[in-house]
């Protein structure tokens, strides 16, 4: 570059450089110093904890025992009463003594179930950070029957089969009650789907009062292609819906080898299982109530259909 007064040292390209743009803007989070950065990592830290599971001594209050552990004192006292299987009693040391826990260990020791001490972090861990209050009670799985098996079972029996479905249930308590009415007026087992629905779990086995013990409950991959075999053995399906084709009382199918499908309140019987039903049922109702708890219906109907048979 020359001047009037003479030659000048370049740029060296800085000049050029300096006009070019620096690319596109990063984003948010990944600016180190910027409050979107800070709030992924944070949200990445609580990830990694979480799937390391809760750190030891610490019980988070919002945690949730696993489905074979029942946790608290009350919770546990109740589930021993209600001689809900179980594997293990843990008990943390050096505890106060209340009526719950000297129950509980009793309760253990009659139905025979190891009682093992167990501290306060390992109960943490066992619990899935739910609070434990020093004790928790391992609950044996549950041994589902085989739906083929279920099927061979009802169909050898000198009486029509009878059968309950629930569909989409999802609340233990339903479905421990629904087995508690299928033992009482006579249904020979329970048949769940797999995916989408409540299994047997301890608040299950309580609301049962035992009826699990006697009636057999089988859960299926598919519940349409289940129900299809079913009823290719000559077992005829009713779902219970409000709006469904006959009353209850009219039901002339309850003397034969019968299916009942119960869909979840509110939400009822899914399309599918509808469509499998060789008719729908309605409860009739007098008063302005427009469904019924999942449990009081399948309740109502099976007592009608113990009434229809004897």
């Amino acid at each position: 570059m020359v001047s009037k007064k003479g030659p000048s040292k370049g740029t060296g390209g800085h000049g050029r450089r300096k006009l070019e743009g620096r690319g596109p803007t990063p984003k948010a989070e990944e600016r180190t110093k910027h409050p979107a950065a800070r709030r992924a990592r944070a949200a990445a830290k609580r990830a990694a904890a979480e799937a390391q599971g809760p750190a030891r001594g610490s019980a988070s209050p919002r945690g949730k025992a696993p489905e074979d552990v029942v946790a608290g004192r009350n919770a546990v006292v109740e589930a021993l009463r209600a001689a809900v299987p179980a594997l293990k009693l843990h008990i943390a040391p050096g505890l106060d003594r209340d009526d719950r826990l000297i129950e509980s260990a009793k309760l253990a020791g009659e139905h025979e179930i190891a009682l093992v001490e167990t501290s306060r972090q390992q109960l943490d861990r066992i619990t899935g950070g739910a609070p434990h209050q020093g004790i928790a009670l391992e609950v044996r799985p549950y041994e589902y029957i085989h739906p083929d098996d279920l099927l061979a079972r009802v169909l050898e029996n000198a009486e029509p089969p009878l059968v309950v479905a629930l569909d989409s249930v999802t609340d233990p308590h339903n479905l421990g009650a629904v087995v508690r009415s299928a033992a009482a007026f006579g249904a020979h087992g329970v048949l769940l789907p797999e995916r989408r629905a409540v299994g047997v779990t301890p608040s299950a086995w309580k609301a049962s009062a035992g009826a699990l013990a006697r009636v057999p409950v089988a859960r299926a991959t598919n519940l349409v292609r289940t129900l299809t075999t079913y009823a290719e053995a000559g077992l005829m399906i009713a779902g219970l819906d409000g709006d469904g084709e006959i009353d209850l009382d009219a039901l002339e199918l309850a003397a034969g080898p019968l299916i009942i499908v119960v869909g979840a309140e509110g939400k009822g019987l899914s399309r599918l299982v509808r469509e499998r039903c060789d008719l729908t049922v309605r409860i009739p109702l007098s008063g302005p109530v427009e469904s019924l708890n999942a449990s009081v219906a399948a309740g109502i109907a099976l007592a009608e259909v113990a009434r229809r048979r004897r």
